[in-house]
């Protein structure tokens, strides 16, 4: 089983989890539903996070089998060149655990597998073409988080100003994307100048989204200060020498820089309650970070 675990990215699966939280928490805090803690032994949130997971999984598995060519000459040690598993194979579990993803989305209501379906196509569509291109893989990638936070939201009957909220992971996982770029072949600075504006840009909103009367402020600008101090290093390291080792090393903490910006908005709207429990998937997705590869 460890070559399939490796396709899945385990480490980027917690990050998926933490996307639902955030819309989970955020939704209902606008509604006046958040039930606190209490939220972790609702069956629709564990629903939603199986669902995520799945989708997550299912589309980085897919990514790596339409990749099977280029990671031969490029990166020959990942499951698919290195023979541990065939392509077949491959495929067909990716599409396995997309239809897992739906399915225990349908169980939360309609709504919730059409977002579900929306973000597994969108999946797929980036793996097949959108990642060729210069901007539109960005913009699929970013929507691909967007719809994650959205399913985290489709628990409660969904409002205008909580859909908004998308724009935040749409904005940094489109930044994130860019710069990886470079990973396995240098593209130069731009690529991570553009990324740094966008990440500024993202904290500059986190920090500045109306509260609608939320008494938490404090506590979310904090960490608003941890995903900087998690995302930002490692970026300004790979603008001084753009190399590859440095710049996967940028892609590597903004994919878990996730967790703390998903916990930013968790505590705007819910409060620290909320964000705590987000914030401690960090060490569980470090963790796996070690045994298996982010990017």
């Amino acid at each position: 089983m460890l070559p399939y675990l490796r396709l899945m990215r385990p480490a980027n699966v917690i990050t998926a989890l933490a996307d639902i939280g955030a819309g989970f928490a955020a939704a209902g805090a606008l509604q006046g539903a958040w039930p606190g803690l209490q939220a972790l032994a609702d069956p629709v949130f564990f629903l939603l996070l199986l669902s995520t997971a799945g989708l997550y999984a299912g589309g980085v598995v897919l990514n790596d089998v339409f990749d099977a060519e280029l990671d031969a000459e490029e990166r020959p040690e990942r499951p698919i060149p290195s023979g541990q598993v065939s392509a077949r194979a491959a495929a067909l579990f990716g599409i396995l655990l997309l239809l897992l993803g739906v399915a225990s989305a349908a169980w939360v209501g309609p709504v919730s597998a059409a977002i579900a379906a929306l973000v597994g196509g969108l999946a797929v569509s980036y793996d097949a073409f959108a990642k060729h291109h210069s901007w539109l893989g960005p913009l699929n990638m970013g929507l691909c988080r967007a719809g994650n936070l959205l399913l985290g939201m489709s628990a409660w009957p969904l409002l205008l100003e909580s859909g908004a909220l998308m724009l935040f992971p749409l904005l940094f996982i489109a930044a994130v994307t860019l710069v990886s770029r470079g990973e396995v072949r240098s593209e130069g600075r731009k690529p991570l100048w553009i990324g740094l504006g966008m990440y500024l840009l993202l904290m500059a909103g986190l920090t500045s989204i109306p509260f609608w009367g939320n008494s938490e402020n404090t506590w979310a600008l904090l960490f608003v200060l941890l995903f900087a101090a998690v995302v930002l290093p490692p970026l300004g390291r790979a603008l001084r020498e753009p190399r590859p080792k440095h710049i996967g090393l940028a892609v590597k903490w903004g994919v878990l820089g996730l967790i703390p910006m998903d916990a930013a908005l968790a505590a705007t709207f819910a409060g620290w309650p909320a964000a705590l429990p987000i914030l401690l998937l960090m060490p569980v997705s470090l963790g796996l970070a070690r045994l298996f590869a982010v990017t």
